[in-house]
């Protein structure tokens, strides 16, 4: 056990490494072929947050292992809201962005709700992955179709962008994703053999171990924002990185390893979900209706929330 745990803080290290260079070198060649500022914020931004996730949960089905895909999916929109923006909150109040109540929200929310329709027959499988996809299409397509131009994203990298060339963005890009596929690799197989060890479920283990680690990057993120004072990054951050976890991840199990799911993850951790997602929207909507922001108490609430999740979860194992 303690040899893959040692390769469990390897994979994390490597998984967010990994991402970081992917990042920079996709954001620097779009915008060496002109890409705008704000595609590369809504799409490589939101997408390097999201890597750790997306490239676990691809390598646990492509392993037969769907509940760990999907566990993760759902561990890691518990941790993103309960303790990523708790902490953010609870370091400085937060003001969402006004667009926030009328574009991401109700996208999050939409998202949501569908992913719940499709875990009630307790059953994850083509058509469900298919109608998640068509929903990534179509929200791409609207995105694309934006031509509001706003403030290029904050830097990836100490690396100056202007003094890399296209090719070298390319060989970071590379490296970054050969390492995103090794380091997934390594996480998922000690994390099943500490699951076995221990006579847990996969999806415990998704749930936690494997959900806390890939969530790093956005509690990273979000603190960081938080301290420079950029409220709207740290909120977006989080609001685009569940969609994007509920999007892009849960196919992959779906695709590639359909089958029955654990009921406790539809009664237990959607709805954890659901409950931390509808208090978030009400904090927001309520922050920008009345001018007011989301305050430490309500950091505190997500937090508290979480743990309470976090404590039934632990007793039913």
């Amino acid at each position: 056990m303690f040899l893959d745990t040692v390769i469990i803080v390897l994979g994390f290290i490597g998984l967010i490494w990994g991402a970081d260079k992917f990042v920079f070198g996709a954001s620097v060649l779009a915008r060496n072929f002109g890409v705008s500022p704000l595609m590369i914020g809504l799409t490589i931004v939101a997408f390097g947050t999201s890597a750790p996730e997306i490239f676990s949960s691809a390598v646990s089905a492509l392993n037969n292992k769907p509940e760990l895909a999907v566990g993760n999916a759902l561990g890691s929109n518990l941790f993103n809201i309960g303790v990523a923006l708790g902490i953010a909150a609870m370091i400085s109040p937060l003001k969402p962005p006004a667009s926030l109540v009328s574009k991401e929200i109700p996208a999050l929310l939409l998202v949501t709700f569908v992913t719940g329709a499709l875990f009630l027959d307790l059953f994850l499988g083509v058509f469900d992955a298919v109608v998640l996809i068509v929903i990534t299409f179509y929200f791409g397509y609207r995105l694309f179709r934006k031509k509001v131009k706003t403030r290029p994203p904050p830097e990836l990298s100490d690396k100056d962008p202007s003094d890399t060339s296209s090719l070298q963005s390319a060989a970071y890009m590379v490296m970054g994703l050969i390492l995103l596929v090794l380091s997934a690799e390594a996480l998922v197989a000690a994390a099943t053999s500490i699951a076995e060890s221990l006579d847990v479920s996969t999806a415990i283990i998704g749930l936690t171990v494997v959900a806390f680690g890939t969530s790093l990057p956005e509690l990273a993120a979000s603190v960081t924002c938080v301290l420079k004072g950029h409220h709207d990054l740290a909120i977006g951050n989080i609001v685009g990185s569940n969609i994007l976890n509920l999007l892009a991840v849960l196919p992959f199990p779906g695709l590639f390893a359909a089958g029955a799911i654990e009921p406790a993850l539809l009664y237990r951790d959607f709805a954890g979900v659901l409950v931390l997602t509808l208090m978030l929207a009400y904090f927001c909507y309520t922050a920008v209706k009345k001018g007011k922001m989301i305050s430490r108490f309500n950091g505190a609430v997500f937090m508290s929330l979480y743990v309470c999740w976090f404590s039934v979860m632990i007793y039913q194992i």
